[in-house]
């Protein structure tokens, strides 16, 4: 059975949006599935989660006036999180992930529960959901009870306003809801599942997409102030090592660079070869392009499939496996952790070779240097972040602890791994920060020569929020900007809707 609509990283939020427009709509999947369940309870057989305990507890039959009871306990007992809260906009994610994969229909939720997170969809209630807990099996259990105990008045949400955390009842309240009484299976269809891991990886990949494409900007501002070589980045070098990534990434540097005055002024100045971070970006950045490419694909196949168990079928059958393990994320998220991290390391070494005074840039991007310090202090930043990088950027995915007394002896660590990714993503966002702050002070440097249409348009886009520097200031103000507009996407945007769409 195919997904109403298909998520797909690009156009995640568009894509969530028109899922939960259609299940308002439509509902017969869910009602189905729910029927299937019905008709299984009547038999009296035992069917794990539903009339049995959970985990270590599997072989322990609950009798019919216990269920209800069972579901209620399930979302209790697993609301054990710690440590900071997940960022509401993450959490956000969650909530639509796990709705869109219960209306696919292999879940067997009650249509009261579904229609009550439609509802908290809606209103947007969104639950303080502690980051620690979850091994990545049986999915992310913790982190999705709580998600789910404003379901039964319980837990805390976010206070729409002021932002703080207020208690569930109270936020049910505003929005004109009260506390409903889970049904047989639904709470192991609501924490069961890899919501929390797809969540986070789904938010830096819809990042990291741009992302990509403002690296290849900033290695052209660098490669113009610079006075680089244009030649690695010939199209005929690439057809013969031709890797989709690096392909790309020359693509996007050749068209920053068109009609470059820079450019046209060296070109015949004997230099052999540049350092490789402006040599090799090509094969660096898409050697990350690629690996990226890989994390997308496992993530849209995991946002459009069902990961709770057991499962239940068209045919009558409910079948209990293992579509929670979230070592295809855990795996895929790691690499994505790499791949990101990778593109913070080569940047830095450009903004280090900025720096350093070559073909006529002043040491340290400053005229008046020994007084004035210039941009030395934020290569250290960036050099810190780099570092940093490379701690987390060690394998989750590598570790399991057996929980659930030996039942469940093999775990993906996955939401370790998403962890890790979200702040590798964050520390990247500012070390190419101090890359566009420091490529933008060093192309000042090379006018009235004109950089490459694109080049130029990156550097008017930031020029019209932070001013070149003459003397020292604080700088941290400056590297905010850089940050805001590199996070947001806004300066791939201005780029892009002068020139066209980079690769």
């Amino acid at each position: 059975m195919q997904p109403q609509t298909r998520i797909r990283i690009p156009t995640l939020y568009a894509d969530l949006q028109a899922s939960m427009t259609a299940l308002r709509g439509d509902d017969q999947r869910v009602g189905q599935s729910r029927q299937i369940v019905e008709n299984a309870l009547a038999t009296g057989r035992p069917l794990y989660g539903i009339n049995t305990g959970f985990g270590a507890l599997a072989d322990q039959r609950i009798s019919d006036d216990a269920l209800v009871q069972l579901q209620h306990n399930l979302l209790l007992s697993h609301a054990c999180g710690v440590g900071d809260p997940v960022p509401p906009e993450i959490t956000r994610l969650m909530l639509r992930l796990k709705i869109h994969a219960l209306g696919l229909g292999h879940s067997g939720i009650s249509l009261r529960t579904f229609h009550r997170l439609l509802a908290l969809e809606e209103h947007d209630i969104v639950s303080w959901v502690p980051s620690r807990g979850s091994v990545g099996a049986s999915g992310d259990l913790a982190p999705l009870a709580h998600l789910f105990l404003p379901l039964i008045g319980r837990g805390e949400t976010w206070d729409s306003q002021t932002q703080d955390k207020i208690p569930s009842r109270d936020r049910l309240a505003q929005a004109g809801l009260k506390p409903i009484e889970l049904q047989a299976k639904d709470g192991l269809a609501l924490i069961n599942g890899t919501q929390l891991m797809s969540a986070y990886g789904a938010f830096v990949l819809e990042r990291a997409l741009v992302l990509l494409k403002e690296a290849d900007i900033l290695a052209a501002m660098s490669l113009e102030a610079l006075q680089g070589s244009a030649i690695p980045f010939d199209e005929r070098i690439q057809q013969v090592r031709p890797h989709d990534g690096q392909t790309r990434t020359a693509a996007n540097i050749r068209t920053m660079l068109n009609g470059s005055e820079i450019m046209e002024s060296h070109r015949d100045c004997g230099k052999v070869q540049d350092p490789y971070c402006l040599r090799c970006v090509p094969q660096v950045h898409g050697a990350s392009r690629d690996a990226l490419g890989y994390a997308v694909n496992t993530l849209e196949t995991e946002m459009n499939s069902v990961t709770d168990n057991p499962l239940v079928f068209q045919d009558g059958d409910i079948l209990s496996g293992g579509n929670f393990h979230g070592q295809p994320l855990a795996l895929a998220m790691d690499f994505a952790a790499l791949a990101l991290a990778e593109l913070g390391s080569i940047s830095e070494r450009r903004t280090y070779l900025l720096l350093e005074g070559h073909d006529g840039l002043p040491r340290l991007l400053m005229r008046d240097t020994g007084v004035n310090s210039g941009f030395m202090i934020p290569q250290y930043t960036a050099a810190a972040l780099v570092s940093e990088n490379k701690i987390l950027c060690h394998p989750a995915s590598v570790d399991s602890i057996p929980t659930s007394l030996g039942q469940e002896d093999h775990v993906s660590m996955g939401s370790i791994s998403a962890l890790k990714l979200h702040s590798v993503l964050r520390n990247v966002q500012r070390i190419l920060a101090v890359e566009l702050l420091t490529a933008s002070q060093a192309l000042d440097f090379r006018a009235p020569l004109r950089p490459g249409r694109g080049v130029e348009l990156a550097h008017q886009a930031l020029r019209t929020r932070v001013i070149h520097a003459r003397e020292d200031y604080e700088v941290r103000n400056d590297l905010e900007q850089c940050t805001a507009i590199l996070a947001t996407g806004d300066l791939a945007a201005v780029v892009e809707n002068a020139i066209g769409t980079l690769a």
